[in-house]
This record gives C-alpha cells, structure tokens and sequence, in this order.
C-alpha cells in the first residue's frame, strides 16, 4: 500500500519527509544530532523515497560521523564578549570577579554578567554557567509537563535533566521518567514544549510508528516546524534527479 508518511526509518535512522511541489529529491543531514530530511515530489512514496535514501547511505552515515564527532557547541572558553544562548536569545558574556552569591544577571542590552570568584579559571566559570542553566531549565520543567499530562490523559511522569550528546530527550516507559537534555534552555521554550510532547507521547505507543506521528498532529500540529527550529543548521546536502 502507497503511503506518504512525514517520518519513514532506513537502516538504524529516521528520515523527516517534507512534500513539495518540486522536480528533484533533495536529502540533507543536520546538526546537533544528525537529523536526516528529505523533501520530495508529491509523485513519490515513502518507498521511492526510502530506496533513494538506501542509495545513498554511505553518504548519510558519513555526514552522520561527521557531524558527531565535531566539537559541541557547549565547548566555550568562557571569555569576555563570548555569546551564550538563554531561552533562544543570544547574550554576550561578561565576567564579573567578584563572587555574588547570585552567579548570573542578564541585562536589558543583553549581557550575560556572570559572577564568579576572583581568579577563577575556566572550568569554574563553566560549571557555575551550567549550574545557573539547570536550576533555569529545573524550574520551567515543572508546568509544561504538568500541562501536557493533562492534555494527554497519562500520569504525570517523573524527570530529570541529562548532558546528551546524540537525544535532546529520552522516554523510560516502564519507569514512568523522562529525561531531557540540558542544552534545551538554550532553546525556545516552544522547543522545550515540542521535546517534552515527543516523549510522553511515548506513554501512548512506545515506538515512532504510524500511529505515534499521528498522536504528534493531532496534539501538537506544527510540530515538525519546532524540530526544524531544534535543527536549523545545515551539516551537508545532496541533491539528484528523481
């Protein structure tokens, strides 16, 4: 039976499907994780498109490692005039040496004053920056989850926040836990709402079937354009003649 799913699984991935009105197969990986998109003629079915995708696997396994195996964003020297993202917006780091008990203060123009003790070397200044993320990220956890619970009808879950290099976040089902990545409060909240969402649709039908993208749509319609939002960033891109 033909089918046009927004989501089809090659090899040990998960392909996006975007239909267009166009001529050519387009196949792109992106980072952070590896995401692999196509966008393809109406004409073809998920699989054309999977046989395409097949075809050029090597290619995607490559631009795969590549992407992996590349410095995180996360890595930051943590200097004066460094940018750091809060919530989606980007903000430039001051250092403040003088130890506050309150580590960080965002200001209306845009500085990130980090407060930290006089001399404090860069992995000291990492760890207070994460610290402060975490605490912001502990607290905006609670309400979406509580929110969507009650949306989706399951029980609340229990969480817990994670520093992941490949999942912005995880679902164990049988624990009735989600774990969500850290490096989300760098995101938009609508982000944080879309990775939250993911996983405790899982509560429903434990794999990306059929029926969990259509769970996705129904409770969450755009939520394709929020994991575009996630993955904005082209890592490598091909293009053939259908």
């Amino acid at each position: 039976m033909t089918t046009d799913s927004p989501v089809i699984r090659v090899s040990d991935f998960e392909v996006d499907v975007v239909r267009k009105d166009i001529k050519n197969l387009h196949l792109a990986v992106y980072p952070p994780f590896g995401r692999v998109r196509v966008a393809a003629p109406h004409q073809l079915d998920d699989e054309a498109i999977r046989l395409a995708v097949v075809t050029r696997l090597s290619w995607v396994t490559k631009q795969r490692k590549k992407m992996r195996d590349q410095p995180r964003q996360t890595s930051r020297e943590m200097i004066n005039g460094e940018t750091h993202y809060i919530w989606g917006r980007p903000y430039r780091l001051k250092l403040v040496e003088d130890g506050a008990r309150l580590p960080v203060h965002l200001t209306a123009s845009g500085l990130l004053e980090l407060h930290v003790p006089a001399g404090a070397d860069h992995e000291a200044r990492a760890r207070r920056l994460e610290a402060w993320y975490r605490r912001q990220l502990s607290a905006a956890i609670p309400e979406v989850v509580s929110k969507w619970a009650s949306i989706l009808e399951v029980d609340e879950p229990s969480w817990g926040i994670r520093k992941m290099k490949t999942k912005w976040g995880t679902c164990k089902r049988d624990q009735g836990r989600i774990w969500l990545n850290l490096e989300l409060v760098q995101k938009s909240p609508t982000c944080l709402e879309y990775i939250v969402v993911h996983e405790m649709v899982h509560f429903l039908e434990r794999n990306h079937s059929e029926r969990f993208y259509s769970l996705m749509t129904t409770f969450m319609p755009k939520w394709m354009r929020v994991r575009e939002t996630l993955n904005a960033t082209l890592l490598g891109h091909q293009e053939w003649k259908s």
